[in-house]
């Protein structure tokens, strides 16, 4: 029998996006943008310093720039400019001790000849560049020496070319006489097309004829002159900084030592034909920066050139990283640049990112108002009030014994009897019922229940319940400023939300309107409140909001009356016959006196109410108690952080007349 060995190996999944990760987690960023929406920021910019702060399991765009910042920190700090001049004074010096080495020991030579020799050697000039070109001439009577001061040609060659094509130095290594003509020819070439592209003369088969024959020394494998320019573009402009980096004294060093590559004028004359073209072709890039370096760490010419661009690089991603550019997204990120400088982990971050704002863009939570501003769509709205009614769920769940309640529409109690479902009803289903009109229909139909039933809406049938009041609720909410300075302002405005889902979702025979009262009070729909900036004018007009309330309450005079009041000030402000308002501190007599009669007002037309106070306000204090005794009402003290649990929990008690609310009323 033969067995075979099979073995697997596994690894990172590099096909782009991991097709098994999670999708990206939008309850998150959408609770975080309302608490900024909500604080009178945009959603635009909510959502902006959402990514800018990042998640609880991911970075944000701070922390990676902040990463690209001290990379880039990193690489100035580590390395130092003059490792070329470093390696040709080690290949000098050598040299030279080898060549002295031989005068010595050749007892054939003449003297004159060997102290004219030693002579030079002794006297070469301290500038390393132009001791090199003074022994361009001699004649080498070491072989190692010879071979010594061959190899600094050599390698002036490689680095000089490594400037300008990444990964030269080290393939041009043991060079043979072939390989340079093989260079020297692909230059001739290069030059030739980039000559024809500036005329405007070259063709696509000019491009496809340099790359059939000269590919190899391209590894970013371009697909067109313009890439081909672009990745010479980048290189040639980050050795061109590269010098700019130096001392003057080690650019003319430098400059001098050019001479000597591979012993070839030549070279460095088709290398100065390639910039200047590639300045004209790409003016935009920058030839003419420079960084200071502090390290300690010699870089060589092609490195230091390499280093360059990834500064450049990394220059290029923190820009986009700012996001600060007008039209920016999140698609913008070069995915590979960032893999390249900080890791593949900080790609998958930004990644995730990316996605986030997708689907808050495209996926339906934010749209377009007639400005073309961002605006938390209905979609939003509900998925936030959802959240928050939860939330509020959990603290009533505390308050009740740390009971798990659930929030619900609770119609009165069951009767014992069921009846067709229709669209609107609230009433939990009667699944015994329900099952078995599916099961004889699907008889009916001449299935066979027991390969499996299929519900339709017909089949649904919920339990009766005994009849229960409709309620007409009118939540007034302080809009003063003193709401925003005291830090109650997003919390008023995630109970309006709350208490907002709740009726919609679970009580919608009930009717809610939100009415907001600073200087002066108006009606609003929850999108409208939700966005409301921070108001910094004085005056609380909780006057005009009862007229308001009063109105909204004989639109709907089957219902039973609900007043909700949140506020942290005594009333400051009334409105006047001509629709003036009228604002005086301390608060005016007659301000109080036209608030307590409209007050009066609606207790007399059996308005259940509730105040919820905030702060510690003695005025107030004394202003509330005053006037729930007057409509048999109720006074609650939250604080900011219960205000939604206190709101909801006031709404339902109202519903059920003060009979305790438990998990049979509550269906979240």
């Amino acid at each position: 029998m033969v067995v075979h060995n099979h073995s697997s190996r596994y690894g990172r999944y590099r096909g782009g996006p991991d097709p098994l990760a999670p999708p990206v987690d939008l309850a998150e960023a959408l609770d975080a943008m309302a608490d900024d929406v909500m604080a009178g920021y945009s959603p635009r910019h909510a959502l902006q310093e959402y990514l800018r702060r990042g998640g609880r399991n991911h970075e944000g765009l701070d922390a990676l720039a902040g990463r690209v910042q001290q990379r880039r920190s990193e690489l100035l700090s580590r390395h130092r400019l003059d490792g070329t001049l470093s390696e040709v004074q080690k290949l000098l010096d050598t040299a030279v001790l080898e060549e002295r080495k031989q005068l010595a020991r050749d007892v054939t030579m003449d003297d004159t000849d060997r102290a004219l020799r030693e002579m030079q050697l002794q006297n070469l000039p301290s500038s390393t560049a132009a001791a090199v070109n003074e022994l361009a001439s001699y004649d080498w009577q070491s072989s190692s020496a010879r071979e010594a001061y061959e190899r600094i040609k050599d390698l002036l060659g490689r680095e000089v070319l490594d400037q300008r094509f990444a990964g030269m130095k080290q393939a041009l290594k043991d060079a043979t006489v072939e390989d340079r003509a093989a260079v020297s020819e692909m230059l001739r070439d290069l030059n030739d097309l980039l000559g024809k592209h500036r005329r405007g003369e070259d063709t696509d088969a000019d491009f496809r004829e340099f790359m059939s024959r000269h590919n190899h020394f391209f590894p970013e494998n371009p697909q067109s002159v313009e890439e081909l320019v672009d990745a010479l573009a980048q290189r040639a402009a980050a050795a061109q900084r590269l010098l700019q980096s130096m001392s003057q004294e080690q650019r003319d060093e430098l400059m001098r030592l050019s001479a000597q590559a591979f012993g070839s004028p030549e070279l460095m004359a088709q290398l100065d034909q390639l910039d200047s073209s590639l300045r004209a072709l790409r003016p935009g890039e920058d030839w003419t920066g420079s960084e200071r370096f502090e390290g300690q760490e010699g870089l060589g010419l092609g490195d230091g050139t390499g280093v360059l661009q990834d500064i450049a690089e990394l220059d290029e991603l923190a820009e986009q990283l700012s996001q600060s550019y007008s039209g920016s997204r999140l698609d913008d990120l070069d995915l590979d640049a960032l893999a390249r400088q900080l890791g593949q982990s900080a790609a998958v971050t930004a990644r995730t990112l990316g996605e986030i704002e997708r689907a808050m863009q495209d996926g339906g939570y934010l749209r377009r108002d007639a400005d073309n501003d961002l605006k938390l769509s209905p979609q939003a709205m509900r998925r936030l009030g959802r959240s928050l009614l939860r939330d509020t769920a959990k603290q009533l769940s505390g308050r009740q014994g740390g009971r798990d309640t659930r929030v619900a529409g609770a119609a009165g109690e069951q009767t014992g009897s069921s009846r067709q479902w229709e669209f609107g009803d609230a009433e939990p289903w009667d699944v015994t019922r329900t099952m078995t009109n599916a099961i004889r229909r699907t008889m009916a139909d001449g299935g066979d229940p027991s390969r499996g039933v299929r519900l339709g809406v017909g089949d649904i049938e919920v339990t009766e319940t005994e009849a229960r009041t409709q309620a007409a609720v009118a939540l007034l909410v302080d809009v003063s400023f003193s709401m925003a300075a005291e830090g109650r302002w997003v919390p008023m405005k995630r109970t309006a939300l709350a208490l907002h889902h709740l009726v919609s979702t679970r009580f919608r025979g009930d009717r809610l309107q939100l009415i907001t009262f600073g200087r002066y009070a108006q009606a609003m729909d929850i999108g409208e409140l939700t966005a409301l900036p921070a108001l910094r004018e004085q005056g609380t007009n909780l006057h005009h909001g009862l007229l308001l309330a009063g109105r909204f309450f004989r639109q709907h005079p089957s219902m039973q009356p609900v007043l909700l009041v949140v506020t942290d000030g005594e009333p400051t402000a009334h409105l006047l016959a001509d629709g003036e308002t009228w604002f005086a501190w301390p608060p005016d007599t007659e301000t109080i006196r036209v608030t307590v009669a409209e007050l009066d007002r609606l207790g007399r037309a059996g308005t259940q109410a509730t105040f919820f106070r905030l702060g510690d306000d003695p005025g107030l204090e004394r202003f509330v108690q005053r006037m729930v005794r007057r409509i048999d009402g109720r006074v609650v003290a939250p604080e900011a952080g219960d205000l939604g649990a206190a709101v909801v929990g006031e709404y339902l008690r109202a519903h059920f007349r003060g009979r305790p609310y438990d998990d049979a009323d509550w269906a979240f």
